[in-house]
């Protein structure tokens, strides 16, 4: 349990908490702290150390005891994340203050689009499911996890561990190859295998993209496409996050589809804010913004999903066109 954690990362020393979980030396180490005195319990040791030491990971004295107790939680076996069978968005108001007037729940494993022109709200309605909003945001809204409203200390605490996005822009500043940024991703998520889950993601990454890359390949190296299928795949296999969100994802030079089914398994719930048709209708149901609300959400009709497989054609038609320009070939009218 994750009282009987705290209570012990309170009371026994380090060299106590060493003894019983060797591989915590590793997380003292991976946060600057291999110098702190073993006799002492955690939560003291930490009082003699220079706060800047954390500062540099973002972290206080308080955050790093958090992220100890998950450490332990992961190699104890305990389960670290909140099971999510369902997420409700109770309405609030649109950007001219009228009151939105629904209430909608999705639950594991559903997809759900959002639609609606540029500037109409779609990725505030994201931010809004991010921060698990509590009528404290520009809209009014409240998420519901689980049925109930969560309290603040609940909603921070979590530390973005219930929801993952994949946001328009991506950039990497950081000058490390492909196979180190996702071995120093999983080692920061403490996954129980480094070695496997970065072989998975980089595979998974290859598949989403036309032109391929390696792991020694520079992440600031990698094309726009190529990030975005990196940080999807990064996303799929490493996440442990019951919820993503993703703003913007067709005009990232990846294959869509293969994207979205990656993303969609293991029953977490994913919504895509899109101006893709091809997108929109893979979901079960949209929710179309307009001037800050929702105006309309709709269910996929069985005559809309026979109306997909004629834009799929479409959208093949259309990629192999860009294919072709992109390799220097002319375009004709046999090619259309």
């Amino acid at each position: 349990m994750i009282n009987d954690l705290y209570d012990r990362v309170t009371n026994e020393t380090l060299q106590e908490l060493i003894a019983d979980y060797p591989i915590v030396a590793d997380f003292f180490i991976n946060y600057n702290l291999q110098n702190l005195e073993n006799e002492l319990p955690f939560s003291e040791a930490l009082n003699k150390v220079d706060e800047n030491i954390l500062i540099d990971f973002g972290l206080n004295k308080t955050t790093v005891l958090d992220q100890l107790v998950l450490f332990l939680q992961t190699v104890s076996g305990e389960e670290q994340t909140t099971t999510v069978q369902e997420i409700t968005i109770l309405g609030g108001q649109t950007k001219s203050e009228d009151v939105e007037e629904f209430v909608f729940s999705i639950k594991s494993g559903e997809i759900i689009s959002i639609v609606g022109p540029t500037g109409s709200g779609k990725s505030r309605f994201l931010a809004d499911i991010e921060c698990l909003a509590q009528r404290d945001t520009p809209t009014k809204r409240q998420i519901l996890v689980n049925g109930r409203a969560l309290e603040d200390e609940e909603r921070f605490v979590m530390d973005g561990r219930l929801v993952a996005q994949l946001s328009q822009n991506m950039n990497f500043v950081m000058d490390l190859s492909v196979g180190e940024f996702l071995e120093m991703h999983a080692k920061s998520r403490l996954h129980p295998n480094p070695t496997k889950v970065v072989a998975e993601c980089f595979a998974a990454a290859n598949e989403l993209v036309g032109e391929k890359f390696t792991l020694q390949t520079k992440v600031t190296q990698l094309s726009g496409g190529q990030s975005r299928a990196l940080m999807i795949a990064d996303t799929a296999c490493m996440s442990t996050s019951p919820i993503v969100l993703i703003d913007e994802i067709e005009n990232a030079g990846v294959d869509r589809r293969q994207a979205i089914h990656m993303l969609a398994k293991n029953e977490k719930i994913v919504l895509i804010s899109t101006h893709d048709p091809l997108l929109a209708l893979m979901a079960g149901k949209r929710l179309v913004i307009k001037n800050g609300g929702v105006y309309k959400i709709i269910e996929t009709t069985p005559e809309e999903r026979e109306s997909l497989a004629k834009i799929e054609m479409l959208d093949n038609t259309l990629q192999s066109i860009r294919n072709k320009l992109r390799i220097g070939d002319r375009i004709t009218p046999d090619t259309i």
